[in-house]
């Protein structure tokens, strides 16, 4: 699932907790990035249909300022259980992009057993902001999640109660020592394979746990480093198509800051699609995994 922008723009109110904003560069996209980013959004839209991916696109609506609506996996996850989970935001405008309808939709397609609504959370302020705070390993049922003030323990442990995963929590920032908003910027979990910062993971013990649990479910750990995690490279994720063929998702920038090694252990494991979506990156701090939100509710 994937939601085109219509208001698209820098949000002033993520961007305390989110270093990847860039608001020099929002500036000079000022009156141009909605625009830009529905050119950046078509074109990926386009390389994943080619590719032959099954895709459910809807479009933001107008009556809503919802400059970050195109980032739709922080809000909502669906599972093969037929559970759907709603997740609470901590900026208020971004929790305006919850959409029943958009769930309802779906359902005449795919099988909801369950809502479950974790979006009480927000009186208290504890915050989950879906498959951004956690890196979720849907086959050993494993959630991967940084702390931060976007991404709360005790959420954590309600959303592990009622899906039955194990939660691997751990602190990470950057080489400023700046926290890391949202794990999905700090590692990809594919199949057989795990693309971390695992530098970004200063505690030595929490670093050691981290690798341990990728390996011991038959993960081959690929590095990246601060400068390449700052150009998105954690943030992928990996797809199948209608033929099950496997493709690792990024953008541009996350694709050329990797080297030919990494490039080429990569492909062993999946096609890699890239697009440029430098005017969506610079303003929301965000990338193309944030854009996609895995439907794996089971088929009506």
């Amino acid at each position: 699932m994937m939601i085109r922008p219509v208001r698209f723009g820098f949000n002033e109110e993520t961007a305390g907790s989110n270093e990847f904003q860039q608001e020099s560069f929002a500036q000079q996209t000022k009156g141009t990035a909605q625009q830009a980013a529905r050119e950046e959004f078509d074109l990926m839209i386009d390389q994943l249909e080619k590719a032959g991916l099954e895709l459910h696109i809807f479009d933001d609506t107008e009556d809503q300022d919802r400059p970050d609506a195109i980032f739709s996996n922080n809000w909502v996850s669906f599972h093969q259980s037929g559970k759907v989970v709603l997740y609470p935001m901590m900026a208020e405008n971004r929790r305006l992009e919850r959409r029943r309808d958009i769930i309802e939709s779906l359902a005449a397609d795919f099988k909801v057993e369950e809502i479950i609504d974790l979006t009480h959370f927000e009186d208290e302020g504890k915050f989950l902001e879906g498959t951004g705070s956690m890196v979720l390993d849907r086959r050993y049922k494993i959630a991967y999640a940084c702390l931060s003030p976007r991404t709360h323990r005790d959420v954590l442990d309600a959303f592990a109660d009622a899906l039955g995963y194990e939660v691997i929590a751990f602190s990470a920032s950057d080489e400023h020592d700046k926290p890391i908003y949202h794990t999905n910027v700090l590692m990809c979990v594919g199949d057989i394979f795990a693309v971390v910062c695992l530098e970004a993971i200063k505690d030595p013990d929490e670093r050691l746990m981290v690798r341990s649990v990728l390996e011991e479910t038959h993960k081959e750990v690929i590095e990246i480093s601060f400068e390449q995690m700052r150009h998105f490279a954690g943030n992928m994720l990996m797809v199948r198509n209608r033929k099950a063929d496997k493709f690792l998702v990024m953008s541009t920038q996350a694709y050329e800051s990797l080297t030919p090694r990494q490039k080429d252990r990569l492909d062993d494991y999946a096609n890699l699609l890239h697009t440029d979506l430098a005017v969506i990156e610079g303003n929301g701090g965000g990338s193309a995994r944030c854009m996609m939100t895995e439907i794996h509710l089971p088929v009506r």
